[in-house]
């Protein structure tokens, strides 16, 4: 399938009415990355010693790769559900649904992680202790976010850009601010993991492969970016780089203000450096308000994407019918069954076996690589087999960075661990009869099958 048609097909079916602009594109990107595991980060790379600031660079490397990349492949096939689009135009149907389904799977349990997180900061000021009331407050932080979605675009893109604004001005605030106020003293050990330079740098970069985990939200909303291919790589690439901006002077900010030994076992490492640089103790507050709006951001977020890849992947007969459903370009079939799916993960996690929870968190993090892998080798079978003039230089920049997201990639799994990529290969093979269900009950395909056969394919 051509280019063109490629483009043409994510055409089709838009819905008619407000557009994301690149501001809340952008927000899309920083309030998909920015969740609430941002608020114990520098906790958590103290274990590992300042060695975990070179891991924070190489692994931003990797992210602005794959951003980069996501842009590329946005502005050649600006179709709606990105990762799902790329696949299928290099590789087909089936790589297209393993796409769509991946990514389903990571958004909607994705928002069940962010769902409990969320709840401890709420009871900062609730203290709803109990069972029935921390799963209150999930519920409300999961379905909030879909009726605000199922209102309309709009009014999800003002949510969007108010939340990214409120909680990215003070944590930038406290990463630059907070420089000023360093005290070399507080720093701990280079490599505190007892291993070599290596493995610290690989320990602390899989916890940090995740943290970038949403650079591709503006591509799986292209329906909804205004002039997508141009808007889709600036809010990619502009949203991570700030996004690694906060992360890293963040995290160095925290370390240099707050002592190795109280760090390591801090449960707000944020709020304890604001009270080192300002005193008082009312800081420890402010970051639970902060914490709640930048996990309403990301949920909010989410809930759009849960529904966006299953929209396009129904379009073209890949995925259930059910999902290509909308009123008022809202798929409002998806948004609920990705709510529903959250809610039933939060209550299994608080009333039944945690070990489930963590398992599908686990499962997570591998289905979160898949539509990454994929787009980047979409990129390098572009580059290698489409036939167009290019400058050698051009094609060279465009080649690296797609093997370094490539690479980016491969790492990503090695950091998910043994148990969760073979949990990750039996939920993908789960969706194989899924497919065939939606093939046998799609007719031909959808139009890609169509303008294939008629087009004699493009290889």
């Amino acid at each position: 399938m051509s280019t063109a048609r490629a483009a043409d097909e994510g055409s089709q079916g838009r819905a008619d009415g407000p557009r994301l602009g690149l501001p809340v594109a952008t927000a899309l990107v920083v309030g998909n990355i920015v969740g609430t595991g941002i608020f114990l980060l520098p906790a958590t790379l103290a274990g590992y010693g300042t060695v975990s600031i070179l891991a924070f660079a190489v692994v931003t490397v990797g992210a602005l790769a794959l951003a980069t990349v996501f842009g590329r492949l946005g502005a050649r096939v600006p179709a709606s559900g990105g990762p799902y689009a790329y696949a299928r135009d290099a590789f087909g149907d089936f790589a297209g649904f393993w796409n769509a389904w991946s990514f389903w799977i990571t958004a909607w349990a994705g928002n069940a992680g962010i769902a409990v997180a969320w709840v401890g900061y709420v009871n900062y000021f609730l203290d709803w202790d109990s069972t029935l009331g921390r799963t209150a407050v999930a519920l409300v932080g999961i379905w909030l976010p879909a009726v605000v979605n199922l209102t309309g675009v709009r009014n999800m893109g003002a949510f969007q850009l108010v939340t990214t604004v409120l909680k990215f001005v003070p944590l930038l605030f406290v990463a630059l601010v907070g420089l000023l106020f360093i005290d070399p003293a507080n720093f701990g050990p280079f490599n505190a993991t007892g291993g070599s330079l290596l493995t610290a740098i690989s320990l602390s970069g899989a916890v940090l492969l995740f943290a970038y985990s949403g650079v591709e939200s503006a591509s799986v909303a292209a329906e909804k970016v205004r002039d997508p291919e141009r808007n889709i790589g600036r809010a990619s690439v502009i949203g991570t780089l700030a996004c690694a901006v906060v992360y890293l002077l963040g995290t160095v900010a925290v370390m240099g203000n707050v002592p190795y030994a109280r760090l390591v076992v801090s449960e707000a490492p944020f709020a304890e450096a604001i009270n080192n640089m300002f005193g008082g103790q009312v800081w420890g507050g402010v970051l639970a308000v902060m914490a709640i709006i930048s996990g309403l951001g990301a949920l909010n977020g989410w809930t759009m994407l849960v529904a966006e890849m299953p929209m396009a992947a129904a379009r073209d007969g890949l995925f259930p019918q059910a999902f290509s459903r909308t009123r008022g370009g809202v798929p409002y079939v998806g948004i609920l069954a990705g709510a529903v799916l959250t809610t039933i993960v939060v209550v299994t996690n608080y009333y039944g076996a945690a070990d489930a929870f963590e398992s599908i968190l686990l499962l997570a993090t591998f289905t979160t690589v898949i539509p990454y892998f994929f787009s980047a080798c979409a990129q390098i079978f572009w580059l290698v087999t489409h036939r167009r003039r290019i400058r050698m230089g051009h094609l060279a920049r465009d080649m690296a960075l797609a093997i370094v997201a490539m690479a980016f990639s491969f790492w990503m799994v090695f950091g998910a661990g043994s148990e969760a990529v073979f949990q990750g290969m039996l939920i993908l093979l789960v969706g194989v009869p899924v497919y065939i269900w939606a093939r046998s009950s799609g007719g031909d395909g959808g139009p890609r099958t169509r303008q294939t056969a008629a087009a004699g394919g493009r290889r």
